[in-house]
């Protein structure tokens, strides 16, 4: 390793990075090594949000806060912690979160509100004119380009002008509106500033130039948000600023500790994977399934949807997405699942151990039950809901259980072939990680049904591990982020295409799931149309 850090006390090789990783349901404090080992780690379940109404997706603020102190405290107790003393050995920390969660801050830089969080679907009221609020230049624009419902949904979809219209007296005393990762680097640091690799929201942000929108662009007339609400963007490797006193004393650490800037979590798991060149994709089995690649040019995944920041820095990551993504497994085994919820308690495993052993007895294809996954519909399928089609007396819960996975294979393979087209690079290998890639059936069946080889990468915190990695480059442990990369990163197992499926799988994908949403999405507008649900 050639390392640059200036520090006669210490000696590199010993060195630690914290991360803290705040997702969607857990939060967790992970100790990376400068060779991408996870020396220690320290895990919450958070409860993701409460619902005052329902679509609504809110959470505390503050409790935000109180569970990164907490895990914390928690890592410190540990017996190899403190027996190798890790404590001293940590150099600088870092902080990766969720997307799109706002946070409203009075001038006294306290929450007014709760958070949303991005699961919550509450829309703006519009018109469809943009009654003044849009330029007439911009209408034209969006009219002659065919963009006028995507500028539309962008425009309802934005929590700050569902705020300036439900809860004006709020909006109005709102002086600083920030992302989750914005506030939780206020609290760490006193500082107002984010990383430019969290930018991901309705907000008025260029993803091209990776900067704040310059004053002519139409998000800002989209949008009630003035610029002094916004905080400083920094690069991912840049600094954020120091741990104060009191925020050292929350969490258990010295004051004035490097707080480095990386990514949002989705962009640190693609670097984390080892991700860096278009060929490779990242597909991650999170609460939220995405496939992603990395581009050194700016690469539209679907015209007229931006590829997101990179973590690394000028660089970017065209993204589909799936927004429930392995949310759906959860839901599977809440209200499925309850016989192997309880033997797994009985038998100390995981419940997805016993849940893979039900898969195993289901032929791929599962016997012609096939499923869109759109639980939550996203920008290219408004009007899509979840379904399910080709039931039989022969499907069992682990037929359905099977047909979720190979949907969300399915959406992200759909994904994949987007992608290809608009940076006309094939995708020749697969990196799957989030708590999807520890189940062998799932990546086995990724495999078949993508026809590519899927690589599982050695450790299962990608997303912490990406975050340590731009810590890593930023201190000058390393010259380069592929040099970083080779390092911190491999891969424990492949899973190849299994011939005997890659033919069903192909036919499936090209014959049923491709068609599945032109031909129900009329029956979805009646539904909606009947019911009013989605709003």
């Amino acid at each position: 390793m050639n390392s640059k850090y200036k520090d006669s006390n210490k000696n590199p090789s010993e060195d630690l990075i914290l991360t803290i990783d705040n997702g969607t349901q857990s939060i967790r404090a992970l100790l990376f090594d400068l060779q991408g080992n996870l020396v220690a780690k320290s895990q919450l379940v958070l409860d993701p949000y409460f619902s005052p109404q329902p679509g609504w997706a809110e959470q505390h603020p503050d409790y935000f806060w109180q569970k990164l102190t907490e895990v914390c405290q928690q890592l410190w107790q540990q017996a190899d912690v403190i027996e190798q003393n890790f404590k001293s050995r940590i150099v600088a920390m870092t902080l990766t979160t969720q997307r799109g969660t706002v946070i409203n801050l009075d001038k006294d830089g306290k929450p007014l509100r709760p958070a949303i969080l991005w699961l919550d679907q509450r829309l703006a009221e519009i018109e469809e004119e943009y009654k003044g609020m849009m330029p007439w230049y911009w209408q034209v624009l969006f009219g002659l380009v065919g963009q006028t419902k995507m500028v539309n949904y962008f425009r309802r979809k934005a929590q700050a002008n569902w705020f300036s219209q439900n809860q004006a007296k709020l909006w109005y005393s709102t002086d600083k509106f920030l992302l989750l990762s914005g506030f939780l680097t206020y609290k760490l640091t006193d500082n107002f500033k984010d990383s430019i690799g969290c930018q991901v929201g309705y907000l008025p942000f260029n993803y091209k130039k990776q900067q704040w929108s310059s004053k002519f662009d139409w998000k800002w007339h989209a949008l009630h948000i003035k610029p002094s609400m916004l905080p400083k963007l920094v690069a991912p490797g840049e600094s954020l600023g120091v741990l104060t006193v009191e925020a050292a004393q929350a969490i258990g650490l010295d004051a004035g500790l490097s707080v480095i800037a990386s990514a949002s979590d989705k962009a640190c798991e693609v670097l984390g994977s080892g991700c860096i060149e278009p060929n490779v994709a990242s597909i991650s089995y999170g609460t939220t399934a995405t496939i992603n690649t990395n581009n050194t040019k700016y690469v539209e995944p679907q015209s007229f949807l931006p590829p997101f920041p990179s973590a690394i820095p000028k660089q970017y990551n065209s993204e589909v997405m799936i927004y429930r993504g392995f949310w759906m497994v959860k839901w599977f085994k809440r209200e499925f699942g309850q016989h192997e919820l309880l033997q797994a308690v009985k038998q100390g495993i995981r419940p997805e151990i016993l849940l893979d052993e039900l898969v195993k007895k289901v032929p791929a294809g599962s016997m012609g039950l096939m499923l869109q996954p759109y639980w939550s519909p996203g920008l290219k399928h408004l009007d899509a809901k979840g379904a399910m089609i080709g039931f039989g007396d022969v499907h069992t819960k682990a037929h359905v259980y099977r047909a979720i996975l190979e949907g969300l294979a399915y959406g992200l393979k759909d994904g994949k072939q987007s992608i290809e087209k608009r940076q006309k690079k094939k995708i020749t290998q697969l990196m799957v990680s989030g708590g999807g890639s520890q189940s062998d059936v799932a990546m086995q069946l990724t495999a078949d049904i993508f026809n590519l080889p899927v690589h599982r990468p050695h450790t299962f915190e990608t997303s912490g591990l990406g975050a340590a990695i731009n810590v890593a480059v930023g201190l000058g442990y390393f010259d380069d982020y592929k040099q970083a990369i080779k390092t911190m990163t491999r891969t424990v197992k492949t899973f190849s295409p299994d011939p005997k499926h890659v033919d069903l799988y192909q036919q499936l994908f090209e014959q049923v799931y491709l068609k599945m949403y032109r031909q129900l999405k009329p029956l979805y507008k009646s539904i909606k149309k009947i019911t009013g649900y989605p709003e």
